[in-house]
């Protein structure tokens, strides 16, 4: 059975802004210490048990021209365009409709396009496993092990270990993003894993769980699967977007199935949620600064500065910010201000003078 994976690449970044944009956003930046964009660098690393003609995007209309500049190896037709922004479950379910009719059936792998692995052989290793567990009809998530207190991120509480894979164990629950007394409970308690967003199971087994969890997605997603390669394909998908409910594939079927599984990761994981990520991607100065750009700066410390003009940046005295300088836009906040860009950005956007630099 074909190993084929499912790249989510239709997320907008908004936690990057100013330099993840609308028309540019996160997953398509190099945001990482590489030459590759983030997309670029997903389909690299998982080339090496996937078939570049198995790889299959999923992503917005919106982001069609970046798409073909950035993955012009990628096969057109394995290019699937979201008409509208529907979360997880109705991007899986287009893309297992597409497989379902072009392969019969295959072992699936979903990821996201913007993540960070920093040991891709254990990565590839931890893959691996999972498709053979995935054999058995199961879903196989793969969970991170926490090394920091986290309350960004969903957990999952583990189990006991599988009969057949003994470090692969059964999962217990999915646990919302928890507060930061609860999420220091889980970090030390050795029961919870992150919840990486990455599963592997055979095409047929994600499809027929849609079917049972989530029964009116699954009307949507078999007239899809009628239309695959057919001239209807396009407006097909255009008219079952607009009935289809935004949800994810976490709370529409991993919360819900009884044969979802686990394989604890330590492979180096980041999901580059936020700017302070770019700490934990890159080494800092001794001052505990990253810079990037033409800047000067003086007694600064554990900072994060980058500067995309051909202006200069000086600082002085400026301790644990975070200042991105681009062409149209200048970010300054604090570090402990990361987790409201999202409420920033919704507050540009309400202003029409301003919505432009979104």
């Amino acid at each position: 059975m074909k190993n084929v994976a499912i790249i989510m690449a239709g997320g907008k970044g908004e936690r990057f802004w100013p330099m993840s944009r609308n028309n540019m956003p996160k997953q398509f930046l190099t945001l990482a210490d590489s030459k590759l964009t983030m997309i670029q660098l997903t389909i690299k690393r998982i080339s090496e048990i996937v078939n570049e003609e198995d790889i299959y995007i999923a992503t917005s209309e919106n982001y069609k021209e970046i798409i073909y500049e950035q993955l012009p190896n990628i096969k057109k037709e394995n290019i699937l365009f979201e008409p509208k922004r529907k979360n997880t479950a109705p991007c899986i379910g287009l893309a297992t409709a597409v497989i379902k009719k072009r392969y019969g059936d295959a072992n699936i792998i979903v990821l996201a396009s913007d993540h960070v692995i920093g040991n891709e052989k254990l990565f590839i290793n931890n893959l691996e496993l999972a498709i053979e567990c995935a054999q058995k009809g199961s879903i196989v998530t793969l969970g991170i092990v926490p090394n920091y207190i986290e309350t960004g991120y969903g957990y999952i509480e583990i189990g006991p270990k599988d009969d057949c894979f003994p470090s692969i164990y059964k999962v217990n629950q999915f646990v919302e993003k928890p507060d930061y007394e609860t999420a220091k409970k889980y970090c030390t308690s050795g029961n919870y894993l992150w919840n990486s967003g990455m599963f592997i199971c055979k095409n047929s087994t994600m499809y027929s769980s849609i079917a049972t969890y989530m029964p009116e997605l699954y009307k949507s997603i078999e007239k899809i699967y009628d239309a695959v390669d057919t001239e209807k394909f396009k407006t097909t998908i255009e008219e079952e977007f607009n009935k289809m409910e935004s949800e994810s594939i976490d709370y529409g079927v991993m919360e819900k199935a009884s044969n979802i599984y686990v394989i604890p990761g330590n492979f180096g994981w980041d999901d580059v949620g936020s700017w302070l990520a770019i700490e934990r991607l890159n080494e800092v100065d001794e001052q505990k600064n990253i810079l990037e750009g033409n800047i000067v700066s003086m007694d600064s410390f554990s900072n994060i500065i980058i500067n995309k003009t051909n202006k200069l940046v000086a600082t002085s005295g400026l301790e644990n910010m975070i200042v991105i300088n681009t062409d149209d836009v200048l970010l300054v906040m604090t570090k402990e201000n990361t987790k409201n860009i999202k409420e920033l950005t919704k507050k540009i956007e309400q202003d029409e003078n301003n919505k432009k630099f979104l």
